[in-house]
């Protein structure tokens, strides 16, 4: 199998492919121009949708080129896959501004660097071919060659169906295959790849870039990621995983990795990091609480990759002021600075905070009632002090070195500090 091909089955991204024999063969022949696409849904990517950015940086690294596609014209649209029901309708400033977000996000794995000769990455927006199509001619053009018949065969139509899809969903597919035509047609790209959801629309392109421009074109697809137990992987206590560390910080970034189950280290560290397979499987080997090790390996070189060596630094020095030295942070475990915290007045605190109130202010729980399910579940802690009471009141006497330490259940902090 084709070099870049096996690296990609081996690390666990391949589901299924169009042709994958012929695909092998024309990577060994030379190197292929494909495309991942992302639509503009947010100003930040989660975790979830970079898993085909690591896959593309694997086929960079062996020389083939990546066409990294943002969706600012599908994103009007709204794509049906995976989703119960309809998109919000965002404006065309909304998909700008995200489009420009996600831009910097797909950096930190792929390398535009327009000096690169082997591997070069291109960044492309579709609105900038989408944006001015004439319909009637759309339709009679590109429409011609989809039968609604087999559209519904796709699962993500079929789900959709019973609750309801919009005719404007039902466009999506011309669109995203309307994609891989003009990339095939313009910047002579043979292979589109993307999440597993993907696989009608990546089929669609391939059937229309053959009838219409004779292409010999094709799709791949990757498992979409679940963690152990099932549940979708990239969800957290406080929702999905981002990478803009305004919306979640460097320091939850670490933390969500570091305490992943033992059951996923392997597949994370196959997928989400570019540390070589051999020294993977020797992690991968370790057993009982040393496992522990090849987490801290998986959470540091995540967010080294996301969001920097020097976040990546800071989030292991928190983290071991967090858990080496105590909840508190004391000693020399660990410089604490990454731990989310925010500034409370001395003196509101010597006139006393009550305890939901206080931990509802951190990032640990988001309402009052949240506190309130924490603190009589038994997970609420300060200073190392489990909190017994949702009456509690909490005043300067439990102040230590200026500050209070706030802990959700064994592993979330959040730090207070008295000024």
């Amino acid at each position: 199998m084709n070099k870049a091909l096996e690296v990609l089955r081996k690390r666990g991204f391949i589901k299924q492919c169009t042709d994958l024999d012929s695909l092998d063969s024309l990577m060994d022949k030379k190197p292929v121009t494909f495309y991942i696409g992302v639509d503009a849904t947010g100003s930040s990517l989660h975790i979830g949708h970079m898993v085909p950015f690591y896959a593309m940086h694997h086929m960079q690294k062996a020389g083939h080129n990546p066409i990294a596609l943002i969706g600012g014209g599908t994103t009007m649209i709204g794509d049906p896959s995976g989703k119960t029901e309809m998109r919000k309708m965002l404006t065309i400033e909304q998909i700008r501004e995200n489009s420009e977000s996600i831009k910097n996000q797909l950096g930190s794995v792929v390398d535009f660097s327009p000096e690169r000769e082997a591997g070069k990455a291109i960044m492309l927006n579709n609105y900038d071919w989408l944006g001015g199509l004439n319909y009637i001619e759309f339709l009679r053009d590109i429409g011609k060659h989809f039968s609604v018949n087999r559209m519904l065969t796709f699962e993500a139509y079929k789900q959709r169906l019973e609750k309801g899809l919009s005719f404007i969903e039902f466009n999506y597919q011309l669109l995203q295959s309307y994609d891989f035509l003009t990339l095939y047609q313009d910047h002579e790209c043979r292979l589109q790849m993307g999440g597993d959801d993907q696989w009608g629309n990546i089929v669609a392109g391939v059937d229309l870039t053959r009838r219409v421009a004779g292409g010999e074109v094709y799709g791949l697809t990757f498992p979409l990621i679940t963690r152990s137990d099932g549940k979708k992987m990239g969800k957290s206590e406080k929702g999905a995983v981002f990478l803009d560390p305004d919306i979640f910080s460097p320091y939850d970034f670490y933390q969500y990795w570091r305490n992943v189950a033992d059951a996923d280290v392997v597949k994370f560290l196959k997928l989400f990091t570019f540390l070589p397979l051999e020294e993977i499987e020797e992690l991968g080997s370790l057993q009982g609480s040393a496992i522990n090790r090849a987490k801290e390996i998986l959470a540091y070189e995540q967010t080294k990759i996301i969001h920097g060596q020097d976040e990546a630094d800071k989030a292991l020095a928190a983290a071991k002021a967090a858990f080496t030295s105590g909840s508190t942070g004391g000693g020399n475990g660990g410089d604490k600075d990454a731990i989310p915290s925010l500034e409370l007045a001395a003196g509101k605190l010597a006139a006393g905070v009550p305890v939901m109130e206080l931990f509802a202010m951190t990032d640990l729980c988001s309402s009052l009632g949240e506190a309130r399910r924490l603190i009589q579940q038994g997970g609420a802690n300060i200073n190392d002090t489990k909190v017994l009471s949702i009456d509690t009141v909490v005043d300067s006497s439990w102040v230590k070195d200026n500050e209070l330490m706030l802990r959700a259940g064994k592993k979330r902090f959040f730090r207070i500090k008295a000024v």
